[in-house]
Formats: structure tokens, sequence, C-alpha cells
């Protein structure tokens, strides 16, 4: 696989920050097949062993899904963040991929996965019900970043025989806990200049807003600054208040404690989108762990991958 991919060069890394904003509904057509990305290291990187193996894609469902690793090892499934891509998890695939079957999805309406007629979270995470029941894997380890991680816990909530443990990664527990977002992501989300702004958007204004979560410098590639202009406004703006309404219905730890399923939580100590305080909310949970990382902003596997790769391994290893 080495010698049919594009080699391209992270020290950190990219997603797209949330605002919860009243929405429309979606709009948009399918997105094109790009090729399969792959990582090396340069003088100073983080450490983690570039990924050398195959990756098979398949579409399920409406959704793009990508498989590293051993088939016949442990799945461990990944959920982007919202303006995120499956691509967004790797910095951290390599090292996962080692020692279990990685499953990375593009959620509807981001990546290369069709758009859907609703994007409520519950909704959301029926679909990817549906495509690991497709695949025939279960108990699976779900590990959620950001609004990922209300999609991680809305599917436990729903199929508790098909999630083993449950990790969340910079998951904002309640709306109070949100921070206040720079001005250059407010014009870019918010009317009357967002829809304006979104569709002449520069690699360079994007890079910015990537980056205006992050504690650490970051390098954010051009594949997933591509996959980033690809989310539509109207689609990013509903997904943002259907992310918004889950949590303000329930908190995301109150739905945990009703859950019976080992819990990790890895927050950024200087997370810029989420008050990093907010993460002891979770403390309440039975069966969960904090984990809070020194001077990392929103985005672990960017700023952190090998701490990270590692907290996800050990838990992964202990629910097995």
């Amino acid at each position: 696989m080495v010698g049919d991919c594009r080699w391209l060069t992270f020290s950190n890394g990219p997603a797209f920050a949330e605002v919860p904003l009243a929405v429309e509904t979606e709009v948009s057509g399918e997105r094109q097949p790009r090729d399969d990305i792959c990582t090396r290291l340069i003088a100073g990187s983080a450490g983690i062993v570039p990924y050398m193996g195959h990756d098979d894609v398949t579409h399920l469902h409406g959704m793009h899904v990508v498989h590293s690793g051993p088939r016949q090892a442990p799945p461990l499934v990944l959920i982007h963040g919202s303006g995120f891509s499956g691509g967004s998890w790797s910095p951290v695939v390599p090292a996962l991929a080692d020692q279990y079957h990685v499953i990375r999805v593009d959620l509807p309406g981001h990546g290369q996965s069709s758009p859907a007629p609703s994007y409520d979270v519950p909704e959301q995470a029926c679909r990817l019900a549906a495509v690991l029941d497709e695949l025939g894997l279960r108990p699976v380890t779900v590990v959620g970043h950001s609004s990922g991680g209300y999609i991680a816990t809305a599917l436990a909530e729903q199929r508790p025989d098909l999630v083993g443990s449950l990790a969340l990664i910079s998951s904002g527990p309640s709306p109070d806990a949100l921070l206040p977002q720079s001005v250059l992501l407010r014009m870019l989300i918010g009317p009357p200049l967002g829809p304006l702004l979104w569709s002449i958007r520069s690699d360079a204004m994007l890079r910015r807003g990537v980056t205006a979560v992050c504690n650490r410098p970051v390098d954010v590639p051009d594949d997933l600054v591509a996959e980033v202009r690809g989310i539509g406004y109207r689609t990013f703006r509903t997904v943002l208040r259907r992310n918004a309404a889950y949590i303000a219905e329930r908190s995301v730890p109150d739905r945990l404690t009703a859950l019976d399923v080992p819990v990790l939580v890895i927050f950024g100590a200087a997370d810029r989108r989420w008050d990093p305080s907010s993460a002891h909310q979770y403390d309440t949970v039975p069966n969960a762990r904090v984990e809070q990382l020194p001077d990392v902003g929103h985005l672990p596997m960017f700023e952190a991958p090998e701490t990270t790769s590692k907290l996800l391994l050990a838990f992964a290893a202990a629910g097995l």
C-alpha cells in the first residue's frame, strides 16, 4: 500500500470547531472518493510508527468506512467530531491498528459520506449501529472525539449489546461548559456573513479555524482541509444544533451514569472549546476514568498522539 498512497506529514492536526446555533436542513451531493492517507514521521514529531498495512474501504448505509489493522483483531470504532472526517484520526491509527481492527467512519454529510435527511444524534447512532450490524461486529470499543462522543454515547444507550466500552475525547459534558469562540469562527458559522464567507473560505482561513481550538502548534494536511471544505454550510449548522439539543436535553455524564459500561474520558487541560474544568463533571460517572492532558487543547489526537494512543490501547485492553 505504501507505493499507492500519498504521503502526508503530520506534527499535529485538524478538525473544525463547533458552536451551537439555530439552523436549517441540508442540501449537497455526493463526494468523490480520495486516496487513502498514510503518515510518515519527521524529525521532532511525536514518535508514532507509520501504519504500513492495507486499508480497506467500504460504503455501508451511505457511510464511508475505512478498516485498518487485522480483521480478526478486536474491533475499535473511531467517530470524528462535527466538521471533521475519519481522516482526522490518522495520527493515532498506526499505533491502534497494530493491535486492533480499527474502523473509521465518515458521518453523514462529512468526508466521503452522503448527506442525510436528519442529523439528530440518536438517528446518527442508529445509522452507525446498522453499519456495525452489517459488519457483524460486537462488542466493540467505541471512541468519539468532541461531538462524536455524543454519537458514541447514544449508540451505547440504544444498543448496549454493541458497545463493550466507551471512550470520549474532548466531549463537552453540558451546554454551560462551552467557552466563547473566536471571532473568526463566529463569523464563518453565523449569519449574516456566514453563508458568504463559507463559499469563499481560503485554505489559510480554514487552517486558522482549526488551530483556534488547539493549544499546541498543529499542521493541517491539505487532504483534510479539502474534506473540511466539502462540508456544506447548512449541514454544518444543522449538525451543531442537533448536537446542542442532545446535551441540553440531558448531560453526557447523566446519560453515562445510566449505562453499565466502562468509560474513559480524555480532556485537554488547555481545551479552547470546552472549559477544561468541566471534565470533572464526569467524575460522578460509575466505572469512569478521567485523564487530563497538560498543555493540550481540543485535539489530543494531533496535539499528543502518542499519549492519546497509549491511553486508548490500555483502556481497550482492559475491556477484553
